[in-house]
């Protein structure tokens, strides 16, 4: 008499940690997963800076468009007011910008980024620029500047509600 042998249970596959992205990927997926790397690496150079990733957008924003009040900046970023206004006591706090008032408004209040915060902004733009080139790497300049144009055209001039801080 032939004895059967139980199947062998099947080698379980390799665990993966999330999809693969490929060609037929959705733009919006592709965008949000290269925004999550860059996020993750450029928020570890701002942690070795003493500062956050929110510090760095925050103090670039100031010194992008100088002059902005409170609630304008806060739109800009899409930064509803609670979380823009303990940003910014944090920022002041470290002496990395001050609060003016509007001259013409005074309960309206002008964050400047001070001589401080722009020497630890800058430095830490120096590190997240190396990030950028970094993974950008196998690309053509040609290519690199097609693809911001292609993103400043997605980003349009809209205002967006929504955070990415």
């Amino acid at each position: 008499m032939h004895r059967r042998t139980p199947p062998t249970p099947a080698t379980p596959a390799p665990e993966t940690t999330g999809l693969s992205p490929s060609v037929d990927s959705e733009i919006t997926w592709l965008l949000h997963r290269a925004a999550q790397r860059l996020r993750r690496a450029t928020g570890e150079k701002a942690e070795e800076h003493g500062l956050t990733l929110r510090d760095y957008i925050v103090l670039s924003a100031l010194r992008i468009s100088p002059g902005l009040m409170q609630g304008d900046l806060g739109k800009s970023l899409g930064l509803d007011k609670t979380t823009l206004m303990s940003q910014l006591d944090r920022l002041e706090h470290r002496g990395l910008i001050v609060r003016h008032s509007n001259p013409r408004d005074r309960r309206l209040r002008i964050p400047v980024i001070t001589e401080e915060g722009e020497a630890q902004r800058a430095t830490l733009a120096d590190a997240c620029a190396a990030v950028e080139e970094s993974a950008l790497a196998g690309f053509h300049p040609d290519q690199i500047q097609a693809f911001r144009r292609i993103l400043i055209t997605i980003i349009g001039d809209s205002e967006d509600p929504g955070s990415c801080l």
